[in-house]
């Protein structure tokens, strides 16, 4: 079992999530359209009614704490396993050397996001996509999983941990962008992420951004998401809280049409419960997720673009992804190329 530490606490889902206000709007609608539901299926409403406090259980990962993420996560039976590479050495790379001079690697993660990065909160486990692509990369440096210690850190204090040496290196949807590489450096990117759609599993009247007019779109308040829906599409009627699992159950109970983010976070949602929700339409943004490192350590950036280029060619890398991300019904998208930017 991965070694884990919990020592920075998590602040939010994502950069972007975080959020000093609540919306005006997000108050009203949900006996309408719940009563409206009901109505017209009136056979299945014990089972659905049924179903969705099972559901909006999950996604609390205990009833009664509202807006918690839910903790169940793949099974640790259809993970992949990755070979170690117990003769790799890089000594031109200070964090390396540190790293196996203690024993183990520290990596920092999410803990709130389904399927990507969550730590259950009974065994202290952490699983998802993002998860898998750290216990990769660490086999490729020649640690073993039971010799990582992943570690919670906030969104906000991303380039510090790494400036200060308190992580490795960080791998929990993390975009690259010209900004942050003046404060860490990147490897990857992995995966290219894009603002998305979820929706109900019943839902055919939304397929794309166009869609939006007059629906209920729901998204993170203040986030760069809500931001480009209420530019770009101003005929939505958007609704803000602060988590992104307030509004998947909100979406859940009827009380909006469609929840906005990265299409990896909401990926993960609907492949915790893919009967319910699916994503819908194309991504209508680019969001490359990289693997943060010391801005410094060329030596580490350069050696973890050549052991995802090898994962992503011998197959792993989708096997990472089927195993996780996949469980939303979603097939596994092509990895973007990787960029070996020079040093600066």
């Amino acid at each position: 079992m991965t070694s884990t530490s919990t020592d920075i606490p998590d602040a939010g889902h994502h950069s972007r999530e975080r959020s000093p206000h609540r919306s005006r709007t997000h108050s009203h609608g949900r006996s309408r359209r719940s009563a409206h539901h009901h109505s017209r299926k009136p056979r299945h409403h014990s089972r659905r009614t049924a179903l969705l406090l099972a559901l909006l259980c999950l996604l609390a990962a205990a009833c009664g704490k509202e807006g918690s993420p839910p903790a169940k996560g793949p099974s640790a039976a259809e993970l992949p396993r990755y070979r170690v590479d117990s003769g790799f050495r890089l000594p031109d790379s200070a964090t390396w050397r540190k790293a196996r001079a203690r024993g183990r690697l520290v990596v920092g993660a999410k803990e709130d996001q389904p399927y990507l990065g969550e730590k259950d909160p009974a065994s202290g486990r952490y699983s998802g996509f993002d998860i898998e692509i750290a216990k990769m990369v660490a086999a490729g440096l020649g640690f073993p999983a039971n010799r990582i210690s992943f570690r919670t850190i906030a969104s906000a204090n991303r380039e510090t941990s790494l400036q200060n040496g308190q992580i490795d290196y960080y791998v929990g949807t993390y975009t690259i962008n010209d900004n942050r590489k003046k404060l860490v450096g990147f490897a990857g990117p992995y995966y290219m992420a894009g603002q998305g759609l979820l929706v109900r599993k019943d839902e055919d009247s939304i397929k794309g951004p166009a869609d939006l007019d007059g629906k209920r779109v729901c998204s993170a308040a203040g986030s760069t998401p809500y931001q480009r829906i209420q530019h770009d599409y101003p005929k939505a009627d958007l609704v803000s809280y602060d988590t992104y699992s307030i509004c998947v159950d909100n979406l859940l109970t009827y009380q909006v049409d469609a929840v906005t983010t990265d299409d990896s976070i909401l990926l993960g949602y609907a492949a915790k419960v893919p009967e319910e929700l699916k994503v819908v339409g194309k991504p209508f943004s680019e969001e490359p997720y990289g693997i943060g490192v010391p801005r410094k350590d060329n030596a580490l950036r350069l050696a973890i673009d050549g052991i995802l280029a090898a994962r992503e060619r011998d197959g792993t890398w989708k096997k990472a992804y089927d195993a996780t991300l996949g469980l939303s019904g979603v097939p596994a998208p092509k990895p973007p190329p990787i960029d070996r930017y020079p040093a600066s």
